[in-house]
């Protein structure tokens, strides 16, 4: 299974501004720290701003910072806001195989999905960040420190 590039800018969205809780971020500085495109880092933080993940910092110096603590944050509630479905192979949208009748493949990867989903609602933004030095936007130590 991949998640798209959105659910990856998402997470790091959510963990960037774990680290600096309770300040804001801005968009463009966490585009530039991790060298992605500002309007695609846009479009995903308003997609975490309209889920309840994120709150807009209005006016000069704004930016984006969590709508409540990192530790009230699942890893897989915020997988499934921003993923736009969980089809794995088009069997999952039809009703049944088109191949072969009595087909496992659909059942099993159901369960596949279903174990991966409890795998991260098992974890809290929290607990992705606690105990590492992630590097924030116009932070001026290192990657290395």
């Amino acid at each position: 299974m991949r998640l798209t590039v959105q659910t990856d800018y998402a997470l790091r969205i959510l963990m960037a501004l774990a680290a600096c809780h309770p300040e804001h971020l801005s968009v463009s500085a966490m585009a530039e720290r991790f060298n992605v495109s500002g309007n695609h880092l846009m479009k995903t933080a308003q997609t975490l701003i309209r889920n309840g993940f994120a709150v807009a910092v209005r006016g000069r110096g704004g930016g984006i910072r969590l709508a409540r603590p990192a530790s009230d944050i699942v890893v897989a509630d915020v997988v499934r806001a921003v993923e736009p479905d969980f089809a794995i192979v088009e069997c999952f949208q039809r009703a049944g195989c088109c191949f072969l009748p009595g087909c496992r493949l659909k059942s099993l990867l159901a369960e596949a999905r279903s174990s991966f989903l409890a795998t991260l609602a098992g974890e809290t933004l929290e607990g992705l960040v606690a105990g590492s030095k992630v590097p924030l936007p116009g932070d001026s130590r290192s990657a290395a420190e």
